[in-house]
């Protein structure tokens, strides 16, 4: 048994984690733009220590990454050793420590364990079985019109900025029943606590924001997320229903936005896809199945800390420390029988276990969606940068782009359409960024009793076209 230490040389030369190496010796950092620009070499590198590591998730704050698939799958199917209850390790933290928001224990169904998450996640999923899958497809693809009329007659966009960011916003805002003014909060919070920039201040602006949602539902419930969860037999607390709500929005808009982006990078940049457009076959579902093995857009999470010292894989891993599961690493993980990744998915950017994700149909179908629409609307568009050229978004958790620039023929927009003027991608009424609300059909089941519905069996939006492109016809 070796203590999770760095016994190892030092990185090669241009290695991303050889510049902060010096001064922090015996654990690999997962922060700063070094990190973000080539993960995926790192991992390669912290792959010498088997298939755990010893990592930084910020300066000063240890943890030990998982990088193996198998012993990834191992952590997250033993909740009785490795639990979610992050309140013993952060007693230690500092309260301006900047990973802090992102780890600290929430009364959440994500922090939680036992008895307590079966609770809290029975009234989660029961609330997302609610969602009519039909009425959210047709609710996606509207407001990927409205965004897309925004900029097509102008022959270039930034897609992340003008286009991922807003639309799962946009869709959440709808769900949860939230006026446009939290909306922004919402995400202005979320995605500081992501960034790990001033995330103290993120934090703060992020509680008060979902504070105010859950007191308006309290005094005008309606058909949306929120109202679901506070009216669930479970009996859930106001303090209980705005940290699901927090949970819930911060997998819904984040993550949705850069498992949007990243698709659309692939498609764009890989000739598999999209590099000779006439030979291109692979499909919007394949090509988010490659970007949920090789470039999830929670890169590094699903973090547990363990009840006693552990003997794991031949590391000592100290009680109530941080154990972080790569999923883009154990996705990568060299030792899988198979590269064969289409239709492929038993890949970990969902997580596993307990606590896999809940809302992952729904994600998968945002996303798919998102995608589709804008192919569709403008099939000639082109990365306006080399793929290599692109930046990624420090921070140890997402893999998320800063942007992602693309130019096209300007297609003219037909009078009368709805649309959004440039600005913030945060706002979606008339008076800031994204125009008009875009109108909707209730996003909640018909029948009485709801019922678990696959996104693959919801009917497919405007694919015909898109099939011919792909296909050169």
């Amino acid at each position: 048994m070796t203590p999770s230490a760095d016994p190892s040389p030092v990185p090669p030369p241009g290695c991303p984690a050889h510049a902060e190496r010096a001064a922090h010796p015996g654990r690999v950092p997962l922060y700063g733009p070094e990190f973000a620009a080539d993960p995926g070499r790192v991992y390669s590198y912290l792959r010498r220590w088997g298939p755990l590591a010893p990592v930084e998730l910020a300066p000063g704050v240890p943890a030990t990454l998982v990088v193996g698939y198998d012993a990834a799958l191992q952590v997250l199917r033993d909740p009785a050793t490795f639990v979610k209850d992050a309140r013993e390790w952060q007693k230690g933290v500092p309260a301006d420590c900047p990973v802090l928001p992102m780890m600290m224990y929430r009364p959440n169904c994500r922090n939680t364990d036992g008895e307590v998450h079966a609770r809290l996640r029975a009234a989660v999923t029961d609330s997302l079985a609610r969602i009519d899958l039909n009425a959210l497809r047709g609710h996606v693809e509207r407001t990927a019109d409205t965004l897309i009329s925004g900029f097509r007659g102008r022959g270039a966009a930034d897609l992340v900025t003008e286009y991922a960011r807003a639309l799962p916003l946009m869709v959440f805002n709808e769900l949860f029943g939230c006026p446009p003014d939290i909306g922004d909060r919402l995400v202005e919070g979320m995605s500081g606590i992501f960034d790990t920039v001033d995330a103290k201040k993120a934090n703060q602006v992020l509680r008060q924001a979902v504070r105010d949602l859950v007191a308006l539902k309290r005094r005008e419930p309606g058909a949306d997320m929120t109202s679901w969860l506070m009216a669930h037999p479970v009996r859930l607390t106001d303090e209980e229903v705005m940290h699901q709500v927090v949970t819930l929005q911060g997998a819904g808009t984040e993550p949705e936005q850069n498992l949007i982006a990243n698709g659309l990078r692939l498609l764009l940049s890989d000739d598999r896809f999209a590099g000779d457009l006439s030979g291109g076959s692979l499909p919007v579902e394949d090509a988010l199945d490659e970007v949920l093995w090789t470039d999830p857009p929670l890169a590094n999470f699903a973090i547990t800390y363990p009840v006693r010292d552990v003997d794991f894989a031949g590391v000592l891993l100290p009680r109530n420390q941080p154990v972080v599961i790569s999923l883009a690493g154990a996705n990568t993980d060299p030792s899988l029988a198979s590269d064969q990744r289409v239709g492929n998915r038993a890949h970990l950017a969902w997580s596993a276990g307990p606590h896999i994700c809940p809302a992952q149909g729904q994600a998968r179908l945002i996303a798919t969606v998102a995608i589709e629409q804008l192919l569709d609307a403008l099939p000639d568009m082109e990365l306006a940068v080399p793929a290599d050229r692109l930046v990624w978004r420090p921070g140890p958790f997402h893999r998320a782009l800063t942007g992602l620039p693309v130019s096209f023929p300007a297609v003219s927009v037909p009078e009368g359409a709805l649309v959004p003027s440039a600005g913030t991608a945060g706002a979606v009424d008339g008076r800031e960024s994204t125009g008009p609300a875009v109108p909707v059909a209730p996003l909640v089941r018909a029948t009485a009793r709801a019922t678990h519905v696959a996104a693959s069996d919801a009917p497919r939006g405007p694919w015909n076209s898109l099939v011919k492109w792909w296909h050169g016809e």
